[in-house]
């Protein structure tokens, strides 16, 4: 999808997801978040992102959907789950996890996608939370090209270094 504002989905707002999906509202893409912690998804409901029940209902609003999550269980959790991203995202749609995490667990998630559908890329960050609060995080993407350069103005949103 080339529109430059289009529907992201953001699970995960811990020290770092939340001033990352603070930038994609700043730019003006609405914003469908999710967290198991009410404190930063209050936040951000205040500054205009819609609020999902579970990571399936936001990808289900979204055109891609973005994870910052702390390792690979979660992620196995939110992606693959019941109730998960894969169970929401439409066919074509992109989902770009941003945490860092194990290759194996990551192959999974790849795996399932693709049978869906679902164009993936791995783009681990570092940089801490001041990179994420400034938006210059280095961003290591791995994916094809094409989702990649459809992507990129998304992570020029977040990062300096991609």
């Amino acid at each position: 999808m080339s529109d430059p504002k289009r529907t992201i989905g953001f699970i995960g707002l811990g020290i770092m997801g939340k001033p990352m999906a603070k930038h994609l509202l700043a730019a003006g893409h609405p914003l469908v978040i999710h967290d198991v912690v009410a404190g930063p998804v209050n936040e951000l409901a205040q500054l205009g992102a819609r609020v999902a029940a579970s990571p399936a209902e936001a990808a289900a609003q979204s055109d891609a959907v973005i994870t910052m999550l702390p390792d690979s269980p979660e992620l196995e959790a939110v992606a693959l789950g019941p109730k998960g991203v894969l169970a929401g995202l439409k066919s074509g749609a992109t989902f770009a996890d941003m945490s860092t995490i194990s290759p194996v667990t990551w192959r999974s998630v790849v795996q399932q996608a693709v049978q869906k559908g679902i164009r993936v890329l791995d783009a681990p960050v570092s940089g801490g939370q001041v990179g994420a609060e400034q938006a210059t995080l280095s961003i290591m993407v791995g994916g094809d090209q094409a989702t990649f350069d459809d992507f990129l103005p998304i992570f020029q949103l977040l990062g300096k270094r991609i």
